[in-house]
């Protein structure tokens, strides 16, 4: 069974930054597109970062872009999100995903998620 293990939530200020990792078991990690979303309260989910199988290509969500850096990691079958210049609009479940398709699809399709991990930016 594939599972996904995310670690690196927590309570960061304003401006600084947070790194957020994920560990996939259970299935060839080589054979996926890794990525991120997130939810805050009372929104949508909301695409945040995904990266290719072999790790030469990332995109992003608008309103990351420029602050956030998704690497991937295959010996230690991880993923990893950068996040700098944390602002209060980035508070947020994360959650961490694995897909076949890249770029990866809309959420209601991903095929792996993770449990999420809770990033709360203070003021």
């Amino acid at each position: 069974q594939v599972q996904l293990q995310e670690s690196g939530g927590g309570l960061v200020q304003a401006g600084g930054s947070l790194r957020l990792s994920c560990v996939v078991s259970g299935h060839t990690f080589n054979a996926y597109a890794m990525g991120w979303f997130r939810q805050a309260p009372g929104k949508e989910r909301e695409f945040v970062a995904g990266i290719n199988l072999s790790g030469h290509r990332q995109y992003y969500g608008t309103t990351v872009k420029g602050r956030f850096s998704i690497s991937r990691d295959h010996a230690k079958n991880a993923t990893y999100l950068e996040m700098n210049n944390l602002k209060l609009e980035d508070t947020a479940v994360y959650y961490c995903v694995i897909d076949n398709l890249y770029p990866l699809p809309g959420p209601s399709q991903i095929d792996y998620w993770g449990q999420g991990t809770q990033v709360t930016v203070s003021s």
